[in-house]
Parts: C-alpha cells; structure tokens; sequence
C-alpha cells in the first residue's frame, strides 16, 4: 500500500486474507484507503476484481476486519453496504433498464444520489442517444457509461470502479479522468478503481500493487 498523499483514510483494511482453492490471493493485506482516488493495479489473476468485491462487502469476508467510514462490515453489514457504489460491468440484471430507469433505481438506493448532475454527466459521456435504449440493447462501452454516470452522481461514500476505462472512446476517457480527477478534492467519497496499469492522467491519492 502506498499513500500519495497525507488524507484521513475513509476505509480501513486490517489483515485481510482471501484464498480460491488452491489458490492464494492475499495474505494479512492491510490498507488504510483516503478520499480521492485509490489505484489497485495488478495483471490477470492477481485479485483486482476479488479485492473490489471484498471492499464492498459483496463477498463473504472470513478472515480480516473492514471498517468504512466508521461502520465494520462484520457489526452491520446492511450499513457497511448501503455506503458502497458497485455495479459489475459484466452484469446482466439491469438489461431490461432503460438509462433513465437505471438512474432512477440508483436514486432511489442511494439519498445522496444528485439528479441535477446527470445531464452534464450523459452528455461528457455521449450517452443522449442512447437514452430510450434498454441497457441490453448497448454495446459494452456504452453500459459501462451507463454505470459511470450514476457512480458520479450516487454520492457514495465507497466507489469501485472495475476497469472503467475499458470499451470507452477516448473523448469518453478524458472525460471519466477528468471527472474522477474532480472528485480529488471531496473528503467524504473514496474512488477505488482497478486496472492493470497506472491509468495516465488520474490523480492518484493512493495505490495498492497485487504485481504482475
């Protein structure tokens, strides 16, 4: 774990340990995650997707102690989640979703979720088009634009963010840095993102390296 910069952590990991069978992926990882934007960098099969799903408590957590924003996720889980931003990108349960029915769900979940930021945020992304298409409808890049939008405008306070530059046109790409860049100054959200290199451009508060 290394810290860019000198910023309260909202997210405490201590000795986290995870294993598939036969197979381990962290051994005691300890990381005290601040506001802005924490980079979590390794190659194929190091765990990055697995660390994410961890962080949010959206996989059982048998060995290590996650306390967000003052909440442990083994004293109240529902509470724990309820701070967290997460969709899967690869995920097939909003396809029925129109964007605006997405955005109205994610609403509806988070009371912090600020609808008057959404029309900057669908065009920055292109999205305009796309708008009375179902989400099964749009390419991977597209939904995936889908999901970025409400993550910014959700108000979480715990954001994972898996690989959000893959499938974007590199308007989009500007776009989500400079966006994610803008969110550097916010004490009250995190922004964990996982990719398998230093994304260019993005200010980085901290960075947690699985290795290649």
């Amino acid at each position: 774990m290394t810290t860019l910069q000198d910023r309260p952590a909202l997210l405490q990991v201590r000795k986290l340990n995870f294993a598939y069978p036969g197979h381990e992926l962290f051994k005691d990882l300890s990381a005290a995650i601040p506001a802005g934007v924490t980079l979590v960098r390794g190659g194929d099969g190091r765990g990055k997707t697995t660390l994410l799903q961890l962080l949010g408590g959206l996989m059982p957590v048998k060995d290590g102690v996650l306390q967000l924003d003052g909440i442990r996720l083994d004293e109240d889980s529902e509470a724990y989640r309820r701070k967290v931003f997460h969709v899967d990108p690869r995920t097939e349960a909003y396809d029925q979703a129109t964007p605006p029915e997405f955005f109205h769900a994610m609403e509806e979940r988070f009371p912090g979720f600020d609808r008057a930021r959404l029309p900057a945020l669908i065009d920055g992304l292109s999205l305009a088009p796309h708008l009375e298409k179902k989400l099964f409808m749009l390419s991977t890049g597209s939904k995936r634009k889908v999901y970025l939008a409400a993550a910014f405008a959700a108000g979480a306070t715990l954001n994972l963010l898996d690989d959000p530059f893959a499938g974007l046109d590199r308007a989009s790409i500007n776009f989500v840095t400079h966006t994610l860049n803008a969110q550097s100054g916010n004490q009250q959200q995190a922004w964990v993102v996982a990719l398998y290199e230093t994304p260019e451009g993005v200010a980085l508060a901290a960075a947690i390296d699985l290795g290649d």
